[in-house]
């Protein structure tokens, strides 16, 4: 529920924050809090263009049926008093008879036209403009107008004419008419009406005010339509040419004055953008002329208390239309007659400046490391696309310092932070996808490990037995036995048997990793001299970081880098080029290997079974199977990471296998004095 004191209220359920009506407000009476948009209550002037713009319905007016449904319980008389701009409303229904029929037949005892009011007070200013005041005056008759400049040009409030608007006019007069008892309500198409009716200085004049819309809802309710009521006539006193008053203009021609381009005496404007540079520039100086005649809803033909949908020009033709079929039937003596009578009323009123313009606009610097922290370092990165709601970049910085925008309201600057976003979630999706199957790959060495461990253990002994007793069986066969090639096929096999079973204890063995400050460049020659190099293989190092040492265990990553050598000249039987480069990691403070051979390749499915235990690519004899896995877990306890690229398509390019090793260049653990990790703290 909107606040009591709040005519206009934001639906937060339905608004998607279009930026739509911050451009459209032409207080700036709208801020961006946490991406809702909020109506600031003491800047809004009650235009109600928001509402007119909003797509959604957000925005939303205080309805006042049920107080008027009120009255008609009461004793006293009710009486209408209806804006000429309703026959720019009900443009459905072909003759006015039929309409003031039916809101008689909501409970009204009688139904005013206002545009009598609108001709009272367009004499009144008829009077002013030829007595020829000492200062320009500015038409009071929008309520809207009058509020944007009390609060938002209050320096120029003494211009505004100090005379009612045609509601209160008509209003007095049918006070004066049928006494204070009267119940008035007033039904038209302006928002800000609610806000005039409400101030103290018009206490008692005007009961309530709906807009076009809930009348429409209360006929509804009541089932009425022009089929179903007995046709009326609006009650005395009749308008004349007041009727065209919604119309741009209509005011003045009503006392057949009109703006004269040449003389320049009366200055004409309507819509948020005209009164908006209207004011600013009479403000400023720029502008002479007797009479500024400004109207905040191109007329009252599409204020937001409005629910006709057709197009603008065919209401202002009905308008027109309706004036001139009035005009003709009217008894202009008896018209004349009442304005005389009623012109002797008091009309006059008083101004109230509620200055809400901002103290003082914010230094330049400050704006324009606003401008910076939305991506517009330098001017010709200031679009000005408005999408924001603000003309401008520079104003939208403005409006940030003042509390009333953000910066991600600038669309420009939200499609690029969300292009880095998306960025970032593709870094944090693979990351996250190598995590896991990291975390795969160590549950299944983990379970492997365990089942090694067993099966090695138990065939460690009988095994052992094997092997000496085969040993010295050979020893002793005397060379050219028929039996002596089998025995020593025995002993071959034993001893590969013994190795198999020896690398199953190394990979399933509780590992410690001895951490120690060694340089890089001895890990690689240390790995270099455990095998020999063939000639048919070019070998390349090269090592591309300044700070050369890494804390890690010397043996286990001598271990490491002599398989991959070796890996890499298996995998080229007839000659290559193995390259082995050094550099800084991407990730902070960590080293990166990268062993390079220009080999066969290997293929995509191979690849994600490489540090599977057992698996090998090589001829049955050559490998156990157990290489890799031994070093991914070396790797894993020194929280590195490896990971493998490989092409083993010729028409893709150079066939060939690259294992890229990332280390932390620091240990991330200090367990105890000597530096020491268990693989079982890796593993759990």
């Amino acid at each position: 529920m909107q606040k009591k004191t709040e005519f206009i209220y934001t639906v937060k359920d339905r608004c998607r924050v279009c930026y739509t009506c911050v451009r459209e407000c032409p207080a700036k009476a709208i801020k961006i809090m946490n991406g809702q948009a909020e109506i600031i209550p003491n800047r809004c002037i009650a235009c109600g263009n928001c509402i007119r713009v909003c797509s959604r319905d957000a925005k939303m007016f205080a309805f006042s049926i049920d107080k008027v449904k009120k009255l008609f319980k009461d004793e006293q008389k009710v009486a209408a008093i209806v804006a000429p701009s309703i026959a720019g409303e009900f443009t459905d229904i072909a003759d006015y008879h039929n309409f003031v029929g039916m809101i008689k037949a909501l409970g009204f005892d009688y139904v005013n036209e206002v545009a009598f009011g609108a001709e009272l007070i367009a004499s009144k200013y008829k009077e002013l403009l030829e007595s020829k005041p000492d200062r320009p005056l500015i038409s009071t008759s929008c309520p809207a107008i009058v509020s944007y400049v009390e609060k938002h040009h209050p320096q120029i409030i003494d211009s505004l004419v100090p005379v009612v608007s045609p509601m209160i006019a008509t209003a007095k007069v049918l006070r004066k008419m049928h006494g204070d008892d009267l119940r008035i309500v007033f039904i038209g198409p302006c928002i800000a009406k609610k806000v005039e009716a409400a101030e103290e200085q018009f206490s008692g004049l005007i009961d309530e005010v709906i807009s076009f819309v809930e009348l429409r809802r209360m006929f509804k309710e009541k089932g009425l339509n022009e089929t179903n009521v007995e046709p009326c006539e609006f009650d005395p006193p009749i308008a004349g040419k007041g009727s065209i008053f919604p119309i741009s203009g209509g005011m003045l021609q009503t006392v057949d004055l009109e703006e004269d381009f040449i003389k320049g005496d009366i200055v004409v404007a309507e819509g948020r953008h005209d009164i908006i540079e209207v004011l600013r520039e009479f403000e400023e100086g720029h502008l002479e002329a007797k009479m500024f005649d400004l109207l905040c809803c191109n007329g009252c033909i599409n204020g937001p208390g409005m629910s006709s949908k057709h197009q603008f020009f065919h209401k202002r033709k009905n308008i027109s239309n309706f004036a001139k079929r009035k005009y003709d039937s009217l008894d202009r003596d008896q018209w004349q007659k009442d304005l005389e009578n009623y012109l002797g009323l008091e009309y006059g009123r008083i101004f109230h400046a509620d200055d809400q313009r901002f103290p003082t606009l914010p230094r330049d610097e400050e704006i324009r490391e606003v401008l910076k922290a939305f991506g517009k370092k330098e001017p010709e990165d200031e679009l000005n696309c408005g999408a924001c709601g603000y003309d401008t970049c520079y104003e939208h910085a403005v409006a940030i310092l003042q509390g009333l925008a953000e910066s991600e309201m600038c669309l420009p600057f939200t499609i690029d932070k969300l292009h880095e976003y998306i960025t970032e979630l593709d870094v944090s999706n693979k990351k996250l996808a190598s995590t896991q199957a990291a975390l795969k790959q160590s549950e299944k060495l983990a379970s492997m490990g365990q089942l090694a461990a067993g099966i090695a253990h138990e065939v460690n002994n009988p095994l052992g037995v094997v092997i000496m007793y085969s040993h010295i069986l050979l020893d002793e066969m005397d060379p050219t036995s028929p039996l002596y090639r089998d025995l020593k096929l025995i002993v071959e096999q034993a001893d590969r048997c013994k190795k198999i079973v020896g690398g199953l204890l190394n990979f399933a063995r509780k590992s410690k990793v001895i951490i120690g400050e060694v340089n890089v460049k001895k890990i690689i020659n240390d790995g270099l001299k455990t095998f020999v190099l063939p000639t048919n293989i070019d070998l390349q190092i090269r090592v591309n970081t300044r700070n050369q040492t890494l804390e890690c265990d010397h043996d286990q990553m001598v271990q490491v880098f002599s398989n991959l050598f070796k890996n890499a000249v298996d995998a080229m039987p007839d000659g290559g080029v193995l390259k082995i480069l050094v550099d800084d990691a991407r990730e902070k403070n960590s080293l990166l290997f990268r062993v390079e051979d220009t080999g066969t390749g290997i293929n995509k499915e191979n690849i994600e079974r490489m540090f599977e235990p057992f698996f090998t690519t090589k001829e049955s004899g050559h490998g156990t199977g157990l290489g890799l896995p031994i070093i991914y877990g070396i790797i894993k306890m020194h929280r590195g990471n490896i990971r493998v690229e490989s092409n083993d398509d010729p028409t893709k390019g150079q066939t060939g296998t690259s294992f890229i090793v990332t280390v932390p260049r620091k240990s991330e653990t200090n367990k105890d004095d000597n530096d020491v990790i268990s693989d079982d703290e890796f593993i759990g």
